[in-house]
């Protein structure tokens, strides 16, 4: 019988074809880039280079030299066009990542500073790659600042935001008639999942990855993957348990689709539930929780480390519940609670009683 693929499994195999796919518009040199990245970056990562290499190169035929390009395919282009482009090219790149057409959709694709960084990081490593191997002669995007990124102010849920959040998903009150008549059939679902987001601020995609036999009831734990592949056992509260165990128990008499057959979570289709359709929801019941703050999964995830943050005070804590690799990341989303604990430390020390 053949190796059913996981959830996780799956995922990984759709993003691998999908490189593939793109590496067929690309010089034949990036298949050894690729091949030389692999033991140390995600396929996701990979999968975002493989994109962005493809606007740089399409950028450097139509852009660079079109007297000397123009025409080509990218497959065409050799590995010397690298060592033809100087820091300063690279700098103008980067202008032009700011608002480039889209010729497939007869657009302008707007990048801001996050999907610049991102392209030129694609660059640096792209370059970094071959120039450490030998393989070209300069590395000009070495040269090259990433661009600074303004930091906004991040939107998180407060506590009673929480509260009306979780009772809007269990009433169903102030929803569309033709969305109640799904609230029927998906409340019990849909709160078990918020109630799994906001009790344990784990990623959408792991959320949805859950199957049947990762949920443990009796120690309210449950297994998840992390990016990266690594599988980590949270747990949850007595409050999120029983939402989850409600919709445990009327999962078990769901007949799910072929492939979905340990889903956790189903659609009304009986098919595991979609990252995407995850997202909808969230959006759908925050929208009217919190009309003025826009609430995706990633926020939900937000609130629970501040919450948590705010209990503790144990940024290490937080740090791993959430799965981040690097402590620093963490303090940078929650440095603003540091300013409160500084505040209240004002008056928790007496000098002389009164």
């Amino acid at each position: 019988m053949a190796h059913q693929l996981s959830y996780h499994e799956q995922e990984d195999r759709k993003i691998y074809l999908k490189l593939r796919e793109l590496l067929k518009e690309l010089p034949e040199y990036c298949r050894t880039y690729f091949r030389g990245i692999e033991p140390h970056t995600q396929s996701r990562t990979r999968l975002a280079y493989a994109y962005d290499l493809t606007v740089f190169f399409n950028y450097v035929i139509n852009e660079f030299d079109p007297m000397t390009y123009k025409g080509l395919s990218p497959t065409e282009l050799p590995l010397d066009v690298l060592d033809r482009i100087t820091a300063q090219d690279i700098e103008e790149y980067m202008e032009y990542l700011k608002y480039r057409p889209d010729a497939a959709n007869d657009a302008e694709v707007v990048n801001k500073e996050g999907g610049i960084k991102r392209k030129i990081s694609s660059l640096k490593s792209f370059y970094n790659y071959f120039y450490s191997a030998g393989l070209i002669q300069t590395n000009p995007a070495s040269k090259v600042r990433l661009p600074r990124i303004h930091e906004k102010e991040i939107i998180r849920l407060e506590y009673n935001e929480v509260a009306r959040l979780l009772d809007e998903v269990d009433s169903g009150d102030k929803l569309s008639k033709k969305q109640q008549e799904f609230h029927k059939k998906t409340r019990v679902r849909d709160l078990a999942l918020l109630s799994l987001l906001l009790g344990t601020g784990m990623r959408i995609s792991e959320c949805v990855g859950i199957d049947m036999d990762d949920i443990d009831l009796e120690e309210t734990a449950v297994n998840i993957h992390r990016k990266g592949g690594k599988e980590e056992t949270i747990y949850f509260s007595d409050e999120v348990a029983k939402a989850v165990s409600d919709y445990y128990e009327e999962r078990k008499g769901i007949a799910a689709c072929a492939g979905s057959e340990n889903a956790l979570f189903l659609s009304l289709q009986n098919k595991r539930l979609s990252v995407r359709s995850a997202e909808n929801l969230v959006k759908k019941y925050a929208s009217i929780a919190t009309p003025l703050k826009h609430i995706t999964p990633h926020k939900l995830r937000s609130t629970y480390g501040t919450n948590l943050y705010r209990e503790t005070g144990d940024i290490y804590l937080v740090a791993d519940v959430l799965g981040h690799s690097d402590v620093n990341t963490t303090k940078k989303h929650y440095a603003a609670i540091d300013g409160d604990q500084r505040r209240r430390a004002r008056k928790a020390v007496k000098l002389r009683e009164v």
